[in-house]
């Protein structure tokens, strides 16, 4: 009976936390957010940057926008949502100064490497909940980039250690989430905001930013990481963080299930998604093994910027960068397939930049 007891006591939360953000996502969806895409932390960034103007993929003289191009009060909810709780809970702790320009380069690689497979660790989830096998090919990239972070972390990696900062430094991360808000509420003209394309389907702002706060606060608690739950079932046979990760699976499925959003598992025409099985792959390799060095996946980082971590607020503007130059340089992947830059270019360096800071980054004896 203890043990059963001290097993719900573990458990509860992050099963709870999964389920309402799988959940979430197909409300979202369900409300004008793009199919299996309720939350995306990669393409949500990127549409940020898109409406801040770093870039303007699809632009047309006739709209004057482009299609991926909207400040998403996702982001923003999940940020406050975070911050507020941390508050309550006693956990704001400014810190910072461990590697900032090192995590700024790795996150910019795990932006091109989402952009490619078309979404961050957290839609990977929402779109095999979908029904997406390209998904299944993504998740096993992940899991291998992942494997790869570990074997250096066994070896002794750190980005070292991180410094008490001041109170202003850590609260300039959720103010400019505020600010964004303004933007977005009373930026007019001042921001893009896509009239096509991705861009322009999205969930009425209140709703958003109020299903993202939840999610952002639960987040918080639950310490939810799709890198963190993968990383400590192999390192530690811990299998908390990974519940969560499933209970959003199930959630999603269920959730499409009874919206009739179901269409079946398979490759083909899936919603803003590609079949290209080889650079799903690829790119997921990069964003796993990025994150294990990062220390947490993307939805985590903006958890931990809004708990005053400065360093992950420096790797979310390396995001927003790494997601204007895939646009920019044609990296981005869209439904007809990768992009027409230099995509396999761009990931051999993403990992050979990795695997430079994975060895330079280990005790000297090693």
């Amino acid at each position: 009976m203890e043990k059963k007891e001290s097993f719900l006591k573990r458990y509860w939360l992050i099963v709870l936390t999964g389920l309402i953000v799988g959940a979430a996502a197909v409300l979202l969806t369900a409300y004008g957010n793009p199919q299996n895409m309720g939350f995306c932390i990669a393409c949500f960034l990127r549409d940020i940057a898109g409406a801040l103007k770093l870039q303007t993929a699809g632009l047309t003289a006739e709209t004057g926008t482009g299609i991926v191009q909207y400040i998403r009060p996702e982001i923003i909810g999940l940020v406050l949502g975070a911050f507020a709780l941390s508050l309550v809970r006693k956990e704001f702790r400014p810190v910072g100064g461990s590697s900032p320009m090192t995590r700024f380069v790795i996150a910019v690689f795990v932006m091109i490497g989402a952009l490619v497979f078309l979404g961050c660790p957290l839609r990977m989830v929402i779109r095999i909940g979908g029904g997406d096998l390209n998904a299944i090919v993504g998740l096993v990239g992940f899991v291998i980039g992942i494997l790869i972070g570990v074997l250096f972390l066994r070896g002794g990696f750190s980005l070292g250690r991180a410094y008490r900062q001041g109170m202003l430094e850590g609260l300039m991360f959720p103010a400019l989430m505020v600010a964004l808000l303004l933007l977005l509420l009373f930026g007019g003209n001042l921001v893009a905001s896509s009239v096509s394309g991705p861009g322009s389907m999205r969930a009425p702002i209140l709703l958003a930013l109020l299903v993202a706060l939840v999610v952002g606060a639960l987040a918080q608690q639950s310490r939810l990481c799709m890198v963190g739950g993968i990383r400590d079932a192999v390192m530690f046979k811990d299998f908390r963080l990974i519940s969560g990760f499933i209970a959003i699976i199930g959630a999603a499925f269920v959730g499409n299930l009874l919206t009739n959003k179901f269409t079946g598992f398979s490759f083909a025409d899936q919603p803003i998604a590609h079949s290209e099985w080889l650079w799903n792959l690829l790119g997921m390799v990069l964003v796993g093994w990025g994150s294990l060095l990062l220390g947490g996946c993307p939805l985590r980082q903006l958890i931990l910027a809004g708990e005053g971590n400065t360093d992950s607020a420096v790797t979310i503007t390396g995001f927003i960068v790494g997601a204007a130059v895939s646009h920019n340089l044609g990296l981005a992947s869209s439904a007809t397939g990768i992009g027409t830059g230099p995509v396999a270019l761009a990931v051999i360096v993403g990992m050979a930049v990795l695997l430079v800071i994975s060895l330079l980054n280990r005790p000297k004896e090693a």
